[in-house]
């Protein structure tokens, strides 16, 4: 079999799985050996006390260590001449990426608005999409949280595993994903976090610097296609995607909130205005829709992508 066919067999195996079957079980999912492995290395981490600089080579151990360990087995495995190995690489893509549980996710509490049922959306919203507290939120906060997860977890959660799966193979995904999951868990602002977790947030930013903003501009051709305002969405991206702290993840919210001409507010962080007026459950159903097309072409890009680096012949 061509490189070619196996690697799109690859691709298209992985998104059927995903669309079909979705995660696998936390015990059996790649995602949750990761998060364990870096809570085993965490609680051997130096004292807050140590100087600044052990702290740090501390955390680069860490997410290097990790990456050898997630990724070197699916390379010493690429030069072994095994027989249907691109089958077994179908499930091993998949992990790396969700595209079903987001839009599950996102229905859910979208159901939950239209019912009135706050209490239910609020620990939903907060289950599945956001860290932050989620009770005591409005309807119109809890419909603007789900529709900057949806946006902003394209890029990591579909963009860049995919785009990583493209350049790097199997290997490159799960090492994204490692690093990816080593930031959600380290990468703060805080005492405990500072110093140990500042390789694995800035890593993980450089990593998604070119997800980000190819998933904004992916978000607002799918606005076009969906029938969304596309020009909205641009320049609100252009013009509104500094005002997240996160260098980012304000291309993908302000595409989204251009798009659906709605203002996307996280109190006492950002604002978004795409227009004025907020959001409510039937945005979080258009921004679903606008999902679905940015993830068409994120997975056209990538086939591109593997086409010119493998060859079509």
């Amino acid at each position: 079999m061509i490189p070619y066919l196996a690697v799109l067999i690859t691709l298209s195996g992985a998104l059927i799985l995903d669309l079909t079957l979705g995660d696998p079980p936390n015990p059996f999912h790649p995602v949750a050996w990761m998060g364990h492995y870096i809570d085993l290395f965490w609680r051997c981490r130096p004292g807050i006390d140590k100087a600044r600089e052990i702290q740090f080579i501390y955390g680069v151990s860490l997410v290097l260590s990790g990456v050898v360990l997630f990724s070197l087995p699916w390379i010493i495995l690429s030069y072994m001449n095994i027989p249907l190995l691109w089958l077994w690489s179908i499930p091993l893509l998949k992990v790396t990426f969700a595209v079903r549980s987001l839009v599950i996710a996102g229905n859910k509490i979208r159901r939950s608005l239209d019912k009135a049922d706050l209490e239910e959306a609020r620990r939903l919203v907060g289950r599945h999409m956001v860290s932050r507290r989620t009770d005591g939120l409005s309807a119109a906060e809890i419909a603007s949280a789900a529709v900057e997860s949806l946006a902003e977890n394209i890029t990591d959660g579909i963009t860049a595993p995919l785009l990583f799966f493209a350049l790097f193979g199997i290997p490159g995904a799960w090492a994204y994903r490692f690093c990816n999951t080593c930031d959600s868990m380290a990468g703060y602002r805080d005492p405990e976090h500072e110093y140990q977790g500042k390789f694995a947030a800035w890593l993980d930013m450089a990593l998604n610097w070119l997800p980000a903003r190819l998933t904004g501009l992916f978000i607002v051709l799918a606005a076009y296609l969906s029938g969304e305002d596309s020009r909205n969405g641009w320049l609100t991206m252009i013009n509104q995607h500094r005002r997240t702290a996160s260098p980012n993840a304000g291309w993908s919210i302000a595409a989204m909130a251009g798009a659906l001409g709605v203002r996307l507010e996280k109190a006492g962080y950002y604002r978004l205005e795409g227009g004025n007026r907020n959001p409510d459950a039937q945005a979080i159903k258009r921004s679903i829709r606008v999902v679905w097309w940015t993830v068409a072409l994120v997975v056209f890009i990538t086939l591109f992508i593997i086409g010119v680096l493998h060859g079509c012949s």
